[in-house]
């Protein structure tokens, strides 16, 4: 990850083909500003949820650190799985913790954002998109763009994709004159087709979908404004990633109007700069493997995942992680499946895709912390930045997130309705 030199008020103009799209985007604006008047108490009231340790106090009044720029992707396989990374011990954020590909905004590659003061800092934008795909690019070597960005997923030998990372990575070339060099263009917006003569009009759906933004809470000394997206590499009847070992037994299933299949290279490390493992696995399985304490999964990871697997994994109740098979699933109900995912993503009020959540904590009941120890992260506030600015931004009120913060990172998370999390005597 690297931070951009500077944070001004303008930015490039959307292209059409995201304006028009099924997500609109806003347009930045160089008129709003921001008054940041927040009282200590609800400062106080701010949590640590990001992966870091929370400033120490000291006396006086400190500087709420600014939120830098950055975007994150959950990206889908085409078996519906997630990848996810694993950082390495010495990173100075979410150290050892699994994550999804992403990090900060560059001006280099992107351009400048808006400044501190305005609430579109906050707001999905070309930039945050392209930062998303450039990252993942760099963290996994997945290349999330198409042929003269309308076309089939590029493709890059093995060696000339390395050689990009690199380049990439050390700010030698733009990310997108690289992406043009290979006949590519990110693929940042949405845009709906459907497959001929299908009766049911089965969407494929294509490019970045937004699905919330996180705002790291104030007591932490990095923070974040991060924005989430969700993508969907290409479905198929086995899961075109190279040397998979058991890719090779399985039967195809294309059929007519589907995409034609396009090797997706397997997700590799950074070299471990910042991370040591890159893997997909289900949602289901990953919630699991955090819940027996065998990985690290902050808040957001897990709670995005756990919505995920609602939709993808059939689950036979909400928190049965390991309730999911391994039956082999035809790729019209992978499809399915992703189409229940994205109508939820774009249900709510506010919508999914607008949802903007800084975690806090919540007393339940009357004590200030459950009987099993946990403590409860409410999801409701939108980060003390959009709530001085009045910007109407809010998050998500139904359901808080249970956690047990040690010294190696949160343990014992989960995802639990808040009339049960205010329940002072509620286990699960």
């Amino acid at each position: 990850m690297r931070v951009s030199a500077s944070h001004l008020a303008h930015t490039r103009r959307l292209p059409t083909r995201i304006l028009q799209s099924a997500i609109p985007l806003r347009k930045f604006s160089c008129s709003s500003q921001l008054s940041i008047s927040e009282s200590q108490t609800d400062i106080d009231k701010q949590t640590i949820s990001n992966g870091f340790n929370p400033m120490a106090p000291g006396k006086g009044k400190k500087e709420i650190p600014v939120p830098r720029p950055s975007a994150s992707v959950l990206l889908v396989s085409p078996q519906n799985q997630f990848l996810l990374l694993q950082r390495v011990k010495q990173s100075s954020s979410f150290a050892s913790a699994h994550v999804f590909p992403g990090g900060n905004v560059s001006k280099f590659h992107e351009g400048e954002m808006p400044g501190p003061d305005s609430p579109e800092r906050h707001v999905d934008s070309e930039i945050y998109r392209m930062a998303a795909i450039r990252e993942t690019f760099e963290e996994s070597g997945i290349i999330l763009a198409r042929n003269s960005g309308f076309g089939r997923l590029i493709e890059v030998p093995d060696a000339e994709r390395e050689e990009g990372r690199r380049l990439v990575h050390s700010n030698e070339v733009p990310f997108e004159k690289w992406l043009a060099s290979k006949g590519g263009k990110a693929d940042t917006g949405i845009h709906t087709s459907y497959c001929p003569g299908d009766e049911l009009l089965t969407p494929r759906l294509d490019g970045l979908i937004p699905f919330t933004r996180w705002v790291t809470p104030t007591n932490v000394p990095k923070r974040f404004t991060t924005q989430m997206y969700i993508y969907f590499l290409p479905t198929s009847s086995t899961t075109p990633l190279h040397d998979k070992a058991n890719s090779d037994n399985a039967k195809s299933e294309d059929g007519e109007g589907f995409e034609p299949e396009v090797a997706i290279p397997t997700p590799t490390t950074d070299g471990g700069l910042e991370h040591t493992t890159a893997r997909f696995l289900p949602a289901s399985a990953w919630l699991r493997l955090a819940q027996e304490g065998r990985i690290i999964l902050f808040p957001p990871q897990f709670f995005l995942l756990h919505q995920a697997a609602q939709h993808l994994d059939n689950l036979s109740s909400p928190t049965a992680y390991d309730s999911i098979t391994r039956d082999h699933v035809p790729r019209e109900e992978l499809e399915a499946r992703r189409k229940r995912l994205v109508d939820f993503i774009k249900s709510g009020d506010p919508p999914w895709t607008e949802k903007c959540i800084s975690p806090s904590p919540q007393a339940p009941g009357k004590r200030r912390a459950r009987e099993d120890g946990r403590g409860v992260l409410g999801l409701e506030r939108p980060g003390p930045e959009l709530e001085a600015a009045n910007a109407g931004r809010r998050g998500h009120y139904e359901d808080c997130v249970l956690v047990d913060f040690k010294k190696e990172g949160p343990r014992r998370v989960a995802v639990i309705s808040r009339e049960e999390a205010m329940k002072p005597e509620s286990k699960i």
